[in-house]
C-alpha cells in the first residue's frame, strides 16, 4: 500500500473514474446504457416508452441514477438485477483495447485506483476491454459505496450512495487508505470533480480542455495527461538527488507516440 520510495512527485495516488474517462464517451457505450435503462423503466417499472427518457433524465437529476431514484421512490428494485439489465446488455466490443493508455498507466509509479459508480462486473469488463485491468491495484465500485442494500426490508432503507455524495467520496478515501492532498482525481463529470475538490483531492476534468472552477488540471482524453500533468513523473534517483520531470515527460510522450493505438 506505500507508494514507491523513489516517488518525489506530489502524488502519491491517482484516482480514475472508468466510463468516459478512461475511454471515450463517443464509443457509444453511454448511448447503449441510457437506451438500456429506459428499457428497464419500460419492462420492470411499468413506464411507457414515451415517459421513460423523461423519467429518466428526472432521476438522473435529482437523485444521481435512475436506480438511486426508484429505490428511493419505493421500487424494490434489486441493484444485481438492475446493473444485469443494463450493464449486461452493453455491447462491450466497442471498447477496444488502448495500448498507448496502457503504457502510460504501466510508467506511472505511484498507486492506481479506480473509483467508479458502476458496478464490479461492469468495471472489469470495460477495463478488460480496454487492455488495462492489470494497471489497477483496487476497484471502488457501486458495492463498495453500498454495502448494506442486500440486508434492506424496504426499497428506501438504505439510500444508494454514489458520487458525487460527499459520503461516496469519503468511501473512497477511506477504503483507499489515502492522503487526499497527494492524490490526483481524475473524472468527466463536473459534479464529481467539484465533490473531489470538496473533500481534499487535487482533481483533473477529463473531456474538457477548459477547467471547471472545481479542476486543478484539465485535458481532452485521459492520454493528454503526460503534457498537462508532467509533475506525475517526477523521480528521485537512488543515486543522488537528481531530480527527472518536464525531461522524462517529454521523453516518454515522444516514446509513446510511436505506440499504436488500439483502433
Amino acid at each position: 500500500m506505500d507508494s514507491c520510495s523513489t516517488v518525489s512527485s506530489p502524488f502519491d495516488c491517482l484516482m480514475f473514474d472508468l466510463d468516459d474517462t478512461l475511454y471515450s464517451s463517443k464509443t457509444g457505450i453511454g448511448k447503449a446504457l441510457k437506451q438500456n435503462v429506459q428499457d428497464f423503466l419500460v419492462e420492470k417499472c411499468g413506464f411507457s416508452e414515451s415517459e421513460a427518457p423523461d423519467v429518466n433524465r428526472e432521476l438522473f437529476r435529482t437523485y444521481g441514477s435512475s436506480l438511486a431514484g426508484l429505490r428511493a421512490l419505493g421500487y424494490d428494485i434489486n441493484p444485481d438485477d438492475y446493473h444485469g439489465f443494463v450493464h449486461g446488455r452493453l455491447p462491450y466490443d466497442l471498447i477496444k483495447p488502448d495500448s498507448r493508455l496502457r503504457n502510460i498507466l504501466q510508467s506511472i509509479k505511484q498507486r492506481k485506483i479506480i473509483f467508479t459508480n458502476s458496478d464490479r462486473i461492469h468495471a472489469m469488463k470495460a477495463l478488460d476491454r480496454l487492455g488495462i485491468r492489470d494497471c489497477f491495484e483496487k476497484i471502488i465500485c457501486f458495492e463498495t459505496m453500498n454495502p448494506n442494500l442486500s440486508k434492506s426490508t424496504r426499497p428506501d432503507e438504505f439510500p444508494v450512495v454514489l458520487k458525487p455524495s460527499m459520503e461516496a467520496m469519503r468511501i473512497a478515501i477511506d477504503v483507499a487508505e489515502i492522503d487526499p492532498r497527494r492524490t490526483l482525481f481524475l473524472d468527466d463529470n463536473v459534479k464529481n470533480v467539484a465533490a473531489g475538490k470538496a473533500v481534499g483531492l487535487r482533481t483533473v476534468l477529463v473531456g474538457s480542455a477548459i477547467k471547471s472552477k472545481e479542476a486543478d488540471y484539465a485535458m481532452e482524453t485521459v492520454t493528454n495527461m503526460v503534457q498537462a500533468i508532467p509533475e506525475i513523473w517526477v523521480f528521485s534517483e537512488e543515486k543522488g538527488d537528481e531530480r527527472i520531470s518536464q525531461n522524462r515527460a517529454d521523453q516518454m510522450d515522444s516514446a509513446l507516440a510511436t505506440t499504436t493505438v488500439g483502433a
